[in-house]
């Protein structure tokens, strides 16, 4: 079984893209959701390291995709097969996170300085250490397409 780590800053697509992937067929985790990832006692959000370990740790028919970003997800790295990079130039990101209605997060100015800032810092850190990098300014359709073609998988209808 392969397992896919789709992670990038807020407002690259995480969300949509594993949510399209489910959407065809494939089994699609986001673990930014509730109960995926909590805030630490210091206030880092991070994931819910033993609902991680016993996902990653379970059997699975077929390719198992994640998406998230969090400080301990380097833990889990090898523990996936491929760690892909979503990306998008800042005045994108900017705009989606203004726009989106499935999030409210990146929508107050300090909480997009925050993003931005991350952009500059953290994404350098996770290109180091990914294997692939996608550019989200596509079409969501075509993001999907190059997913599936990194985690080497026939797309499902």
């Amino acid at each position: 079984m392969r397992r896919i780590l789709l992670t990038g800053m807020s407002g690259t697509g995480k969300s949509s893209v594993v949510e399209a992937i489910g959407a065809r067929g494939r089994r699609a985790i986001d673990l930014d959701q509730p109960g995926w990832s909590i805030h630490a006692e210091d206030g880092a959000w991070i994931w819910n390291e033993q609902r991680v370990w016993e996902l990653l740790g379970a059997d699975h028919d077929g390719p198992l995709f994640v998406s998230g970003c969090a400080e301990n997800q380097r833990r889990f790295y090898s523990y996936f097969d491929r760690v892909v990079l979503l990306s998008a130039p800042t005045d994108l990101i900017v705009e989606r996170l203004r726009t989106r209605t499935n999030n409210p997060y990146g929508k107050y100015p300090s909480e997009l300085a925050d993003v931005l800032r991350y952009v500059e810092t953290v994404e350098p850190l996770i290109r180091r250490g990914c294997t692939h990098e996608i550019d989200t300014s596509v079409s969501l359709d075509e993001v999907v397409r190059q997913v599936l073609e990194i985690a080497d998988v026939e797309p499902a209808v």
